[in-house]
Formats: structure tokens, sequence, C-alpha cells
């Protein structure tokens, strides 16, 4: 007995020899490391020519350390706790202004409904001459934004030129909560599918999203589906987005599991309340754009099989975050664990502790992508987003709509259309008139518009190569011959592109009188993605 005794004890000793080791010798790196990082800086504070930021210096070597681990683990200093705030619930102390960066100015690009910016009478168009008193000129965004948000209560005095005059304005800051439903509504020829427009996944977006649904059904109780629109939503709070899988599916199903190096915070997560439709027809929209929450949403309703997915492959942000309190009142979001949706699959697209040559994370390859089973028995893989069940290729804007977007024509017509005309019909009513288009044709006349084309970059590629071959002169007139023939093609883009135009128009002078609501109604009747889920809806009815 004494000897298996002895045996066993060796035993044990020897396997736990090897992990004791392993334990001893990280703790020594880490110190050595940490103790080479402080003899660096107190070296370069007491050597180097000019004064050391503490705090600005400090800051760029921990943001350094994180970008080599994934974008998503981030340091927050205390002087940024507004960000933070804004990330998770949505909400900050500030006037609820969208701004936007021309040249050396910073201007209103969007007031929000409703909110101090709004209601003080600011509109979208005004230049931001200074904030308290500061100039702006020469500024980013992200410094007006910073000198515009602060504690609620408080006022904050802006400086704004409108249409060549200056004036000053004070709004009184509140405590801002963006709207995670920013518009519900009626789709369809006979308007009986409901539709569900989300933003971000912050606190109380199940409650809104089920607020519209309710409301929705309450309004049309033979409503023949619902369609929920995550295109462009990166995502937010797990918990909401499980939230958001029971309206539609039973309580105690399970949405979504996540597993970490730390196998005592690994969690599963199911409904808990009581659905309110799990027989309902219902559509997700998603897009490349769609992340994080929004794949838990549409993944967790596709393998279980109580949605059709319609769009574009999805981010593949299968990684998740907690917040951590730091030392000194700042904070850390640091990536604790993957997480996997009902199939058991996860849909982390980029593999962030293998990188190439480069240094980049390279995506997870197709050989090492496993095929699960969703709960009617159909494939679908890891490894590369959420495959939409219709796939619907993305339309891209021309180089006119581009250019007229760059250079903020479409947006300073919308603005003079707005201060000349003090209504206009309602949003699902209003649409470009072939007066108001010949108007902007005009408008633009004298603005100087040039973009750009991929033919003529290609023509002026094979002009710089013919002329290192001494080509030049044998090709010099069918060159020229070409750039005629496109100068000419362009000048008609007006009309050739009338409809991508119109579109853009509509949706600008919209918001001028609408907001954002006016923005997303503009776009329904001609949306492809949602016109395909629709149509996939009443195929299989």
């Amino acid at each position: 007995m004494k000897r298996r005794w002895t045996i066993w004890l060796m035993a044990t000793v020897a396997l736990a020899a090897p992990r004791a080791t392993a334990q001893t010798d990280r703790g020594f790196e880490i110190a050595k490391n940490l103790e080479i990082f402080s003899a660096v800086y107190k070296s370069l504070n007491q050597n180097y020519v000019d004064d050391v930021d503490p705090g600005k210096t400090i800051k760029v070597a921990i943001d350094a350390m994180l970008a080599s681990l994934d974008p998503y683990t981030n340091y927050f200093p205390e002087s940024q706790m507004e960000d933070v705030k804004l990330q998770l619930l949505g909400q900050y102390g500030g006037v609820g202004a969208m701004i936007v960066q021309r040249g050396d100015s910073v201007y209103i690009s969007e007031p929000y409904k409703g909110l101090p910016a709004a209601e003080a009478g600011i509109k979208a168009g005004d230049r931001i001459v200074a904030v308290d008193g500061q100039s702006t000129v020469g500024k980013k965004t992200s410094d007006v934004s910073s000198a515009m948000r602060g504690q609620a209560g408080t006022d904050v005095v802006l400086r704004l030129e409108r249409a060549g005059r200056e004036f000053d304005c004070t709004v009184k800051r509140r405590e801002i909560k963006l709207p995670n439903v920013p518009y519900y509504g009626f789709v369809g020829e006979q308007h009986d599918y409901g539709y569900i427009k989300l933003d971000e996944f912050t606190a109380d977006a199940a409650k809104h999203v089920r607020e519209a649904f309710v409301s929705l059904k309450k309004e049309k109780p033979n409503m023949r589906g619902v369609v929920l629109d995550l295109r462009g939503n990166g995502g937010g709070l797990m918990n909401e987005a499980v939230d958001i899988v029971n309206i539609w599916v039973p309580r105690g199903t399970l949405v979504v599991e996540t597993k970490g190096k730390v196998a005592s915070k690994n969690t599963k997560s199911y409904t808990r309340l009581q659905p309110e439709d799990t027989k309902i027809p219902l559509a997700v929209l998603i897009d490349g754009g769609s992340a994080s929450a929004s794949e838990i949403v549409s993944g967790s309703l596709q393998d279980l099989d109580r949605a059709i997915i319609v769009g574009q492959r999805s981010y593949g942000k299968g990684l998740v975050q907690n917040i951590l309190p730091m030392a000194y009142n700042s904070q850390m979001k640091v990536t604790v664990s993957k997480y996997y949706i009902p199939s058991g699959r996860c849909i982390q697209a980029i593999d962030y502790s293998h990188r190439d040559e480069q240094g980049r994370a390279v995506k997870v390859p197709d050989s090492l992508k496993t095929a699960f089973k969703t709960k009617g028995g159909r494939t679908v893989y890891d490894g590369f987003g959420i495959e939409p069940d219709i796939e619907v290729e993305p339309e891209y804007m021309s180089n006119l709509g581009i250019a007229l977007a760059q250079k903020f024509l479409v947006f300073d017509y919308a603005t003079d259309y707005y201060r000349s005309h003090d209504t206009i019909v309602a949003a699902d009513e209003f649409e470009v008139s072939d007066e108001l288009y010949a108007d902007f044709c005009r408008y633009l006349k004298d603005k100087k518009l040039t973009y750009s084309t991929v033919t003529e970059r290609v023509i002026n590629q094979l002009r710089e190569v013919a002329k290192e071959e001494n080509y030049d002169a044998a090709i010099a007139s069918q060159l020229a011959s070409m750039e005629s023939a496109l100068k000419e093609e362009k000048e008609g883009d007006l009309q050739k592109y009338r409809d991508e135009v119109c579109e853009m128009l509509k949706g600008e002078i919209l918001s001028r009188y609408y907001y954002d609501e006016g923005r997303i109604v503009s776009t329904l009747k001609t949306d492809k993605l949602l016109l395909r889920a629709l149509a996939e809806m009443k195929s299989k009815e």
C-alpha cells in the first residue's frame, strides 16, 4: 500500500511539475518585460531632448500593444468615458447632431429629431464657426464633437454660419439616447408586410424592436410577414440580440454560447420570455456591415430555420468583448471569448492569432471550414460570417454618384431647396419630378463637376506605356478618338444615371424635413433586397 502511494505521489508531482514550471516561466517573462518597459520610459524621460508627455506616450504604447491582438481590444482613459458610454448604451451628453468635415470647416450634416440641436433651430448645412468661442477652422470632426459634448444640463454656445450670415446659438446639453429603431412601418404593394429597421444593439434595443413589432401587429393583425433590417448594423450588446431572437422563438431556446480561456466564464444564453409570434413569416436583411450581435440574430434565426436571410455575406465577427475597470477611472475593452450559434458554428472570419509576412491577420482558409446542420437539416458553414439563404448582389455607386457625394453637391442642393420650400408632401409620397431634376442639372452647370472613370485611367496608363515603348505616335489618334468619345459619353451621365441621382436627391431632401426617418422611407419602394425578401415570403405562402 505504501509503495502504491509513493508511486502515485511521484506521478502526480511529475505531471504537475511541467505546468508549474510553465506558469513560473510565464510569470518571470511578464515581470521581466514590464521592468524593461519601465526602464525604457524612465530613460526616455531623463534623456530625450524634449519633454515627454507621459499620458500621451504611454497611451500610444498601450494602443500599439493591443493592436497586435485584434481591432476590438481597446483602452479608454478617463477622458474618453463618453465614447465608452456611446458604444455601450448609445447615449452621451451633447446636443444631438451629426457633423461632417468639409475642407478646413465642420458642418452640421443632420440634427436628430426631437433633440436639443433640432429644437434650438440648428439645420443641416449650418457651418460651425466656433464652439464656446473656440474657432473650429482646421479642426477635425472628432475635436469639434468632443467640444460639443459635455455634462447634461450645461450650455454650449455654437457660432454658426448660414447662407452667409453668422449668429450665435446657445444649446443646453442633454443625455442623448440615439434611437435603436429609427423607423418601422408597412411595406409591400398592399402595405401588408411589417418592416423594422434596427441600427444598433445598445441598451433597450430588444424592447424597442418588440414594441415596434407589437405595434405593427396591433395595427394589422393579419400582417403577412415582417422584415428585420440589420444592414450596416455593427452589433453591440449580446443580451439584446438574444432577447430580439426571443420575439419570434419559444422561451428556453439556445441562441448563443460563448467559449473562452476561462472555462468558468463560458456561458449559454437561452430565450427567457414568452415570444410574440412563432409562426409569422420572417426575413432578415444583412450585408457586409452586419456584424457581431447582428450575426447572432441572423445566424441563430437561420440555424433554427425560423427566418430567411437575404442580402450579402455578413462581416464575420464572432468575438465577444467585456469592459474591465482599470486604474484611475480608465477602462479596457477586452476580447474574452468567441460565440457559437445554435448549430455549433463560430462565424469568426479572421484568425488574429496568425498573421502573414506583412503582419496582417489572415482569413480562415476554406480547408478549415466545417459543415454544420440547421434545426431542419440544412447545411451551413462556419468561418466566414453568415451566408444568406438568398444572395443579392450589392449595388455600387457610379463614378458620377461618388463625385456628387464627395463634393457635397447633392447635400448643398438639398439645403438650398429646403431654404426655399417651407413644406413638402409626406415622405412616402415625395418623388423627384422632371422639373426638380432639370433644376438640379442647371444647378450643376457652374459647379465645375469633374470626376475620373476607370476607362480614363486605363487610357492614361496606356498612353504612358505606349510612350515608354515608343508606340505613342502610332496610336495617338486612336487614343484621342477614344477620349473624345468618352467625354461625349460622360456628358450624358446625368441622364444615364438619373435613377441613382434621383434616389440621392430624394433621400437628402427628405432628411431636411423628416430627418433620418425620411431618408429611410425614401428607399423602401426601390430597395432591391427588401423587394427580394418580400417576393420570397410571398412565394412560400
